[in-house]
């Protein structure tokens, strides 16, 4: 069955949206009836929430150095001007840190847990009436291709905070409509990035993923805005992680029109 023939759910956007952002939820309610693959699953998260909470505070630390930095022009302004100016640049710094963060964080935290997300992402799937087209993929080449995929997304979502950053300096668009278009891009890639183990069961790559999960973009949406949204929560990113690896899982079987529901 190809992208342009799986069927969205017959309601409107915000009502698909909010589907999506269930997912998650439901996601949080399988995952937790699994004790043992609860803590599995918070040991990768644990591991890289730590380099990134030491990085995102040293970025805290020296926001003004680097707001200063990117703003030479303004060392002969007025006080009040230059302060504004400086304040709206470190904003968009963290802002853009923020998104890049949230997005290599689940890189490198699905690379350092692959064997651990997938046995959660996997158990899921059992409980739904098991992998229609399983595909056999050895260990290390699940391995390298999430790998190489992942690279390929965060180089995306980088280009993407580009603009992003230099919005940020725009007067009350930069502190508003930036961050949610931030979110909806992060929610997105986040979509993107944690559907890769159910895809790849099925010998599916990031192409196949993006063109599936295009075909319901509300629904995908709200689940990777959801997940977004949770991370940058602090230890949001630790403690939700396992949890959208679930759910992601359900979300792959609804973009592929497959059965959702526990039998």
């Amino acid at each position: 069955m190809n992208a342009s023939r799986t069927v969205a759910p017959v309601t409107g956007a915000v009502g698909r949206f909010l589907g999506g952002a269930g997912l998650l939820l439901r996601g949080f309610g399988m995952y937790v009836r699994s004790p043992k693959l609860m803590l599995l699953g918070v040991v990768p998260a644990l591991i890289s929430g730590a380099l990134y909470l030491a990085l995102f505070a040293t970025l805290i630390y020296f926001v003004d150095d680097l707001a200063a930095w990117l703003t030479p022009f303004a060392d002969d302004w007025s006080t009040t001007p230059r302060g504004l100016l400086r304040v709206a640049a470190g904003l968009a710094v963290v802002g853009v840190a923020a998104l890049v963060g949230v997005l290599t964080f689940t890189a490198v935290t699905l690379a350092v847990g692959d064997p651990f997300y997938e046995a959660i992402s996997e158990r899921v799937e059992d409980r739904l009436g098991g992998t229609p087209g399983k595909v056999d993929v050895p260990f290390w080449a699940s391995l390298r291709r999430s790998i190489v995929d992942s690279l390929r997304l965060v180089a995306i979502s980088a280009l993407i905070g580009v603009p992003l950053f230099a919005a940020g300096f725009i007067p009350l668009v930069g502190q508003t409509v930036v961050p949610v278009v931030g979110a909806a891009v992060g929610g997105w890639f986040l979509a993107l990035e944690l559907v890769g183990a159910p895809f790849y069961r099925r010998g599916m790559r990031l192409p196949d993923r993006r063109a599936r999960l295009r075909a319901d973009r509300p629904t995908a949406l709200g689940f990777g805005v959801a997940v977004f949204l949770c991370f940058l929560i602090p230890l949001g990113a630790v403690l939700v992680m396992p949890a959208a690896v679930a759910g992601a899982a359900l979300l792959a079987r609804r973009s592929l029109g497959q059965h959702v529901e526990e039998r």
